[in-house]
Formats: C-alpha cells, structure tokens, sequence
C-alpha cells in the first residue's frame, strides 16, 4: 500500500468542555479520533509523534492548544500524526545508520584504559583555609548534667 499523507488543522475546542485537569488527554483522543475518521484507518493504530505530544503539553494539563496543524501519514499498519513543519527521517535511514555503526564499533580496536598520571595528593579536596595547622580534635567523654551549659552551679559550689 502506498503511503497516503495529508495536512489537517485539528481543532481542540471540545477539549475545553471537559473538567480542566483532563484537557490534555481529552485532546489527545479528539486526534486521535480525527485521524481515524479523515484517514479511513478503522481499526489501525494511530501513533503521536513525540514532538506533537510535547506540543500538546506544553502548557500542562489544563491547557491545550486550541488547534494544532499536523500532518497524518498513514502507513500499512498504522497512522502517524507529526506536527505539520516537524522534519521526520525515514525508519530505512535510520536503520541503515544503527548498522553502519555497529560494523564499525566491530571494526575498531577496544579503546585503551586511560590511566592516571597525576599524583594522589592532586585527587584530594583542598582543605579549608584557615585549618592547614589546627591539632586534630580528641574525642572527650560526653559532659556530665553539672559541668553542662546552663545546668546550674556545681554541687560543690552550692552551700550545703
């Protein structure tokens, strides 16, 4: 079957009928709707391209274009719906470029291990300024309740 492609401005008007946090997916079954209907593809799958779908939600949820132009291309076994200026490459060239790629992925040699020339001082985070000289700090033994912040007079201070 020979591919059949045309050019539409689908209106998004009923999209706005709906509760406004389903707009978005509520437009996207009017086009896909419109695309059965004016493309005689009963029963084929019709498939967003993913620049149309950004489109779409490009706004969020709540609001979707009024209209969108898109071009429809129906294949054998499903129609495809592009935004009307979106440039798509054909599946062969793409096909043809995944195996040009791995035959000359094969072709090459495994690439080598970078090693490591610098020394493992220059690895480390540079310290602080100002405690290149202070003494490490020693664990001490957790303050008992009388030599605490704001816990009072010790008991040999207090008057007996």
């Amino acid at each position: 079957m020979a591919k059949l492609e045309r050019i539409y401005t689908v209106p998004f008007g009923d999209a706005y009928a709906a509760s406004r946090n389903v707009r978005v997916p509520k437009a996207i079954k009017i086009l896909r709707t419109f695309a059965t209907r004016h493309m005689k593809a009963k029963g084929l799958r019709v498939v967003i391209s993913e620049a149309l779908n950004m489109h779409l939600w490009e706004h969020s949820i709540q609001r979707p274009p009024r209209r969108v132009k898109v071009r429809l291309v129906k294949e054998e076994d499903s129609v495809m719906a592009y935004l009307a200026d979106e440039k798509v490459e054909a599946k062969d060239k793409k096909e043809e470029k995944k195996v040009e790629a791995k035959k000359s992925e094969s072709g090459k040699e495994a690439p080598k291990p970078v090693q490591n020339t610098k020394p493992a001082t220059q690895n480390q985070p540079a310290p602080k300024p100002g405690t290149q000289n202070a003494k490490p700090v020693q664990n001490q033994p957790n303050p008992t309740p009388d030599t605490r912040h704001g816990a009072g007079p010790s008991q040999e201070t207090r008057k007996k």
